[in-house]
């Protein structure tokens, strides 16, 4: 240490530092994983992999529409960093391990992963999360899925644009929003019209957002003469020629920066029907589905890191005579965000352990459905308060971009947005409980905090549920998480995070935990050594 300047949080095992997540990896069943695990864990420490990073974000891509003698290029040119970080990705199938691999814990051990390597950079991300959720969506039309699939399914990462058959990897995006809808997709108007060949389309109009335009296929809703309907949309065509889709510009975000959106034309473009004319969200939802649960799996891994960066921080920085983590104040921040994190990183374990389960398991399908819609809205919403205290831990050290924070700030409120923001996924937790066997599954789960069931089943019964879906979504969130840290983690986490989400006592920021709270105990837990 250098004039009371921390060393960099760097060369360490993101997975081995992370008591949370190596605790949950064995007991979600998916300890035989754990070797690959703590391979990305170590690679992510690494100061040259976390450099990366930066520079993916320090340089963002390009849209180039003509080449150099005026044709159409339609092309996106991304930072080496980039293409670096995604053929690791690739090559750990963190686009496609949990299908590759459909052994009992690949969900958990693909979702622990896919946390541990979003810490390096969360804006490639993007296309592993989409690539990964399009699997279960195409399954439902065997066709296109033989003759996607395998290479969907390849290790490895090939950017170039080329014909399916010319692939030995491919990756897919999604394209669903339109600019007068948006999350209203059945008011999109794109037009599809039969090509006269059984399952072969021609689509026009615009998509407001078109994530990761660089991929070889994408998943997008269209109206059919049938009604909306869903389609695989490739980039390039069989004869290896590019499908008419033009790349009108690329969105200017507030946050993930390296990763491009955009917004696009189709002018008769060829595509593939999924599912039936008139089912497209039926059909679109069980990718939609993972790429809501990769949200929540994304911003855990905000937090973790926001948590990493603040203890570590505090644990070499001194101030008025002793070091900040030795401080009663500063400790009781450090501990509230630590058990926010910790609680985030188990919720999501437990819903990928239901994703697992849920084939062959009917409580387990509910706990899914039910677990991804509630985790969505809360996690993904806790997520910027958190990582702005977190930064604020670190003063004027972490408000400069020479410091992760600022990205991880800008970064977070992106998860709460994509795949439906706040309001959408509140009332979607309502249209799961309109299943009775979801509530049940739901009691079942919160079966250590049993003595908030009355308080819950009065909510949900009220007449203007709708209007307060989130006070309803909030508390439910809560309770699941506090009874899945009184099973699983230490008593003191447990019950420092009962007595402060549950029973009030707890002020409006955090750093507020009562009094009782063994701070130290849960800082020792969540600083990485």
């Amino acid at each position: 240490m250098t004039d009371n300047q921390p060393p960099p949080l760097v060369d360490y095992n993101l997975f081995d530092t992370d008591r949370v997540l190596v605790e949950g990896l064995r007991r979600e069943g998916a300890a035989a994983f754990e070797e690959r695990t703590r391979e990305v864990g170590a690679l992510a420490g690494k100061p040259e992999w976390i450099e990366r990073g930066f520079e993916a974000n320090r340089f963002p891509p390009e849209l180039r529409t003509r080449d150099r003698f005026g044709f159409p290029l339609d092309e996106v040119h991304y930072h080496p960093s980039w293409h670096e970080l995604m053929k690791k990705a690739t090559s750990w199938g963190l686009h496609a391990s949990s299908w590759r691999e459909p052994h009992d814990g690949a969900h958990v051990a693909r979702a622990a992963q896919f946390y541990l390597w979003s810490q390096v950079e969360a804006g490639h991300g993007c296309p592993i999360s989409m690539t990964h959720a399009a699997i279960p969506a195409l399954r439902v039309q065997p066709g296109v899925a033989a003759l996607w699939e395998p290479k969907l399914l390849a290790l490895g990462y090939e950017p170039a644009l080329a014909p399916l058959a010319e692939k030995r990897s491919a990756l897919c995006g999604m394209a669903m929003t339109e600019r007068q809808g948006g999350s209203d997709v059945r008011a999109n108007t794109m037009r599809a019209e039969p090509l006269g060949v059984d399952g072969e389309y021609a689509l026009s109009g615009e998509k407001w957002f078109c994530s990761a335009p660089m991929c070889d296929a994408f998943l997008t809703l269209a109206q059919a003469p049938g009604g909306l309907s869903c389609f695989l949309l490739p980039r390039m065509l069989p004869n290896g020629e590019k499908n008419a889709i033009s790349i009108v510009r690329l969105k200017d975000k507030l946050g993930n920066r390296s990763n491009a959106s955009s917004e696009i034309a189709l002018d008769g473009a060829f595509a593939l029907l999924v599912g039936e004319e008139g089912r497209g969200v039926q059909t679109i939802i069980e990718m939609v589905n993972h790429t809501r649960l990769d949200c929540m799996v994304g911003s855990a891994a905000l937090m973790r890191q926001a948590v990493a960066q603040a203890t570590h921080h505090a644990r070499y920085r001194n101030a008025f005579g002793a070091a900040l983590a030795a401080q009663p104040l500063m400790q009781n921040v450090l501990a509230d965000l630590a058990l926010e994190s910790e609680a985030a990183t188990t919720f999501m374990l437990r819903v990928s352990r239901a994703c697992d389960l849920a084939p062959v398991d009917a409580h387990e399908a509910h706990v899914k459905r039910l677990g991804t819609a509630l985790g969505k809205y809360w996690i993904c919403k806790r997520a910027p308060a958190h990582v702005a205290e977190a930064l604020e831990c670190l003063g004027g050290n972490g408000y400069v971009e020479e410091s992760v924070m600022p990205r991880l700030y800008r970064e977070s409120p992106l998860n709460s947005i994509w795949e439906g923001a706040g309001n959408v996924n509140a009332l979607d937790v309502l249209r799961a409980l309109r299943h009775t066997d979801s509530v049940d599954a739901y009691l079942r789960e919160i079966e250590p905090l049993k003595e908030r069931r009355d308080t819950i089943l009065a909510m949900l019964r009220d007449e203007g549920l709708e209007r307060n879906a989130r006070r309803a979504v909030e508390t439910m969130t809560l309770v699941w998480q506090g009874s899945l840290l009184l099973r699983h983690a230490p008593q003191a986490v447990a019950e420092a995070f009962v007595a402060s989400r549950l029973q009030g006592d707890w002020g409006r920021a955090f750093g507020t935990l009562p009094a009782a709270v063994a701070c130290g105990e849960i800082l020792e837990r969540a600083t990485p050594r």
